[in-house]
């Protein structure tokens, strides 16, 4: 799942657990960037923030940089922070039900308070903010993607299932007018990722995300490595910084992404991102360089996730504004681009939209779903496998 259970660490602490990352030009008002966190996976009715924990997305501005013939993202060392932190729940007015209150710190210093699960959000100067629980926007076939790592073959049927069908997590979401918070001359291009640090006066991070499936789908597998098939690489990763990747650990990630991709390069029996002489995969560098990067200065678009990148790797210009919508599938992108760099057909899980699809009006989520399935049992179904030659 996208970033959903991203670890043994993010699975002992779910209030502090990134689900997902969302960045979009605000499809109803232009000149405003949406930024969307969802943490706590499969929260039930009733599940609040977390008093000890910071909820951050953090944005700089990025160039494109091309070394060699491997196209890649220049980062500016110019950073515009957002930062959510929650009071303790109270019990309000005497009653039974728990309330919650919230601040939101933007980048030029301004405080904004809202009250959690405010239908209506809070809205101040060139600012809307929202956060309360919501429906799961994401969607996967998850039994699909074990199957076609067990079985080392797509192994997608052609209408699958979503594991998140009808759960929850808890949503903060930052409209920001991109001129009054970035500047006029700022951009067009950045590079956002979101984190979760302790509070405190020396903060730890405890988890960090940028593109979708990083953890779950490329860097999870242990058994295609030859150098560290016995890690839990994740927890190492969630603790590195988005934008600054440490150098001790730098080699343990390179070798699974290297030894990971090209597992995924040969699910359609042909080679369409050769390694270089060393062992490299031509999508190594790029994807650790791991964060969404939008375009300000597009309108919004459904299906762009991985388009600029795509774009830059063959040498194109990108046509989209790229980060990542609520509605868009993720999942099918992601496998085109491992398995055949858009060389073939579209890959697809079978999953095409989420529960119910969010809407273009904020605070764009759809309201939560108040009878949650049991997740971990449904997860733990175990797949059918799929019939001779479907994909």
């Amino acid at each position: 799942m996208s970033d959903h259970f991203s670890g043994p660490r993010a699975i002992a602490d779910p209030a502090a657990d990134i689900a997902d990352l969302y960045v979009f030009p605000s499809p109803e008002r232009p000149g405003y960037l949406v930024l969307v966190m969802t943490v706590f996976p499969a929260a039930v009715p009733g599940a609040l923030f977390s008093d000890a924990v910071l909820y951050r997305f953090r944005l700089r501005p990025v160039t494109v940089a091309n070394a060699g013939a491997r196209p890649g993202f220049e980062v500016s060392q110019t950073e515009y922070p957002f930062t959510c932190a929650f009071a303790a729940p109270v019990k309000e007015d005497g009653g039974e039900a728990w309330g919650q209150v919230g601040t939101c710190t933007t980048p030029t210093g301004e405080v904004i308070s809202f009250r959690v699960n405010d239908e209506q959000g809070t809205e101040a100067k060139s600012l809307r903010v929202f956060a309360g629980l919501r429906l799961d926007p994401f969607f996967i076939d998850l039994m699909g993607v074990k199957a076609t790592e067990k079985l080392r073959r797509l192994a997608f049927k052609a209408t699958g299932d979503n594991v998140l069908e009808g759960q929850n997590v808890l949503t903060i979401v930052v409209e920001a007018e991109v001129a009054a918070f970035f500047g006029a001359g700022a951009g067009p291009l950045f590079a956002v990722a979101g984190e979760t640090m302790t509070t405190g006066k020396v903060p730890i991070r405890l988890e960090r995300v940028g593109r979708p499936e990083i953890k779950n789908v490329v860097m999870s597998s242990k058994e295609f490595d030859p150098v560290n098939r016995d890690l839990e690489i994740r927890d190492l990763y969630n603790q590195e910084d988005p934008f600054c990747l440490a150098q001790p650990y730098a080699g343990a990630y390179r070798a699974r992404l290297n030894a990971n991709l090209a597992f995924y390069d040969s699910l359609d029996d042909k080679i369409d991102w050769p390694l270089d002489a060393h062992g490299n995969h031509p999508l190594t560098e790029l994807l650790l360089a791991d964060f969404l990067v939008v375009d300000v200065s597009k309108p919004y678009a459904e299906e762009s996730c991985f388009e600029i990148e795509q774009a830059l790797l063959h040498g194109l210009t990108p046509k989209t504004c790229g980060g990542r919508s609520l509605n868009d599938d993720i999942v099918d992108s992601l496998y085109t681009l491992m398995v055949n760099g858009g060389n073939g057909p579209r890959v697809r899980d079978g999953v095409d939209q989420a529960t119910r699809p969010a809407s273009r009006s904020f605070p764009y989520l759809i309201s939560p779903n108040p009878n949650p399935p049991d997740l971990k049992a449904r997860a733990a179904v175990p797949a059918a496998p799929p019939k001779e030659g479907v994909r």
